[in-house]
């Protein structure tokens, strides 16, 4: 696994929360794609550093959470 420090241009719009968001203070991620890799962040923190995933990992980790 390798730690990449640099922050990619995403433009806000990029991004997308979660639908189980409620808006009442809860944990959400949001989520954007790019070429390369899926990026997650922390929705209450925006400006703070995000994962970035292939999209084989994405994948996996999304059909892992649905059960599939």
């Amino acid at each position: 696994m390798s730690v990449q420090r640099a922050k990619a241009a995403v433009p806000e719009a990029a991004w997308v929360k979660s639908s189980y968001s409620t808006g009442n203070g809860g944990e959400c991620v949001e989520v954007a794609a790019t070429t390369e890799a899926v990026l997650v962040r922390d929705s209450k923190q925006p400006a703070a550093a995000h994962l970035a995933v292939g999209p084989d990992a994405w994948d996996g980790f999304v059909r892992m959470a649905a059960g599939r």
